[in-house]
């Protein structure tokens, strides 16, 4: 199995935050993703949509290369959200606490980059995570609409 840069974050560990206001500026992804969000969630109820798009969410992935399991914590405020699997391998994702759905879930490598294929009820459904200096990508996609969020490395 080959180890993409997301395995140098030796010990297994590495926590992104958001950005400081400062440093999101002089990221345009980081704007379009928190314009873009709301058509990005269209099954999410108005109120829980608009404090999503007002969270400043931080990530923690912890990867044991050897055994290709990973787990990505999304923590925030408001909820924090679990995703345990192991590379390449299918499983099923309980999405409830996002929009009420499962989805058949399969995460591998592409490359550079953490690709996420999510089937289910919608079309196109899932995620890409990258890594670039001290920053972390993530670009979510679901039925043509893409969202994009930043991270940099928390100290």
């Amino acid at each position: 199995m080959k180890s993409p840069p997301l395995t140098h974050l030796h010990p297994h560990k590495c926590v992104f935050t958001p950005p400081a206001v400062s440093e999101v500026e002089k990221i345009p992804p980081i704007s379009v993703a928190y314009k873009i969000f709301p058509s990005f969630l269209p099954d999410v109820n108005v109120a829980l949509r608009k404090i999503v798009c007002m969270l400043k969410p931080t990530k923690e992935i912890i990867h044991d290369p050897e055994t290709g399991a990973m787990k990505i914590n999304t923590l925030t405020t408001f909820k924090n959200f679990s995703m345990d699997f192991n590379i390449g391998k299918e499983f099923t994702e309980d999405l409830r606490i996002v929009d009420g759905r499962t989805c058949q879930t399969t995460v591998d490598w592409d490359g550079d980059k953490l690709v996420c294929v999510q089937r289910g009820e919608k079309e196109g459904r899932g995620w890409t995570h990258w890594l670039e200096g001290d920053k972390l990508h993530l670009e979510m996609r679901v039925q043509g609409v893409t969202a994009k969020q930043v991270f940099k490395k928390a100290e």
